[in-house]
């Protein structure tokens, strides 16, 4: 089962309302999602995610829960958040969130994580 890409899906809307709600919950401590405590700061991608995600060895797509496509969804259902792996055979879940969570919001966790993963596929 060879990964062709890997989809992370993240427990937020990528609408204006959805971020902002996100971002005042987050800092209110009433929102998380490990995803994005993992590929961003305050207000951008982590610049140690983007150097991660350049060195996987397949690539790393991201979505939010209300634009993520259907063939994601129909896998994730509300599981969130989570990353799948498309493969030859279809969409498969790749990382759920407790794993998402016991990266710590580390990208290089979440990394040496999804190169273990693609080793064995």
């Amino acid at each position: 089962m060879a990964v062709r890409e890997l989809v992370g899906v993240y427990d937020a809307d990528a609408t204006l309302w959805g971020e902002v709600s996100y971002w005042v919950g987050a800092r209110l401590g009433q929102r998380h999602c490990s995803l994005c405590d993992i590929t961003h700061g305050l207000f951008t991608a982590k610049p140690q995610w983007r150097e991660c995600a350049k060195e996987l060895p397949v690539p790393f797509t991201s979505f939010h829960r209300n634009d993520q496509p259907e063939d994601v969804r129909a896998c994730i259902g509300d599981r969130l958040p989570a990353v799948v792996a498309r493969t030859e055979s279809g969409v498969v879940m790749f990382v759920t969130s407790a794993e998402l969570d016991s990266c710590h919001g580390s990208p290089e966790a979440l990394a040496a994580l999804l190169t273990s993963r693609l080793e064995k596929h």
